[in-house]
């Protein structure tokens, strides 16, 4: 329901919204003349982020390379997630860097005598906040600030790691539904057309995942919504209990309808 019907519609929603995230940040970085410095997954969100980040330093001037953006590899990260994030990165001329952290994470589970073999929340938690340690440490150093990627629907649910990727110094995609992204996303890629498309469409064709257990020979092992439902489910929940205060038992009619014979 966040997702206009028509195709007209839709462009013209993904362009306002795109351009008061990029406004946002566009003004935050000119107050306190800073770089944006993003960690880059390969995923969605992030893809989202650094498209605003790259259009934000454009509106003020500045070259891409301003925009400073780091993938993180690890035990999960997948080859397909790891090439879209370094052909993103490339094609829009961005200053990239690699900084894998898996020999920090296993000296930190040594340091608190964690065994790397039960995956439990310590193993996956301690990944997300070694990357957010690092994009905060490096950001200080190019005069930067951290841009969130995290999304509505994932700060809904809870569905991040608390002084993990919950935080950064300003987030740009808080406030945008999991499924709105994925439609701008879209939106993005049909109007740039290129090879630039050919990334974001591969990005979008990727299961959506926080790639934070081992993959299996280099294939996504974890997938979000097998873990915690349809992003559909959320956004139609969510829709509903903020435009119009709707009392659970109402939304769950609607939802039945709306979805009647899909779950």
């Amino acid at each position: 329901p966040f997702i206009p019907e028509t195709k007209a519609e839709r462009d013209a929603y993904c362009r306002e919204v795109f351009q008061i995230q990029v406004s946002g940040l566009k003004r935050r970085l000119k107050a306190i003349n800073c770089n944006p410095v993003l960690g880059i997954s390969g995923g969605l969100d992030s893809s989202l982020a650094l498209l605003v980040a790259v259009e934000a330093v454009r509106q003020l001037g500045r070259d891409a390379s301003t925009v400073y953006g780091i993938t993180l590899p690890c035990f999960g990260t997948s080859d397909r997630t790891y090439r879209n994030a370094w052909d993103l990165m490339k094609k829009l001329g961005i200053t990239s860097h690699e900084i894998s952290i898996k020999n920090a994470v296993t000296q930190h589970f040594l340091d608190i005598g964690h065994d790397p073999e039960n995956r439990n929340t310590t193993y996956e938690n301690g990944q997300a906040r070694e990357r957010t340690q690092i994009l905060m440490d490096y950001s200080s150093t190019v005069n930067g600030i951290v841009v969130g990627t995290g999304d509505l629907s994932e700060l809904a649910l809870g569905w991040c790691t608390y002084n993990g990727d919950h935080m950064s110094m300003y987030a740009v995609n808080s406030s945008i539904p999991k499924t709105l992204i994925r439609v701008m996303v879209k939106h993005i890629a049909e109007m740039h057309g290129g090879e630039l498309q050919e990334v974001l469409e591969s990005i979008l064709d990727t299961p959506v995942s926080p790639e934070l257990l081992p993959a299996n020979d280099g294939e996504i092992a974890q997938r979000t919504e097998d873990l915690v439902g349809p992003y559909e489910l959320h956004d139609f929940f969510m829709y509903y209990i903020l435009r119009y205060g709707y009392r659970p038992s109402k939304i769950f009619r609607l939802a039945k309808i709306a979805f009647q014979g899909e779950y």
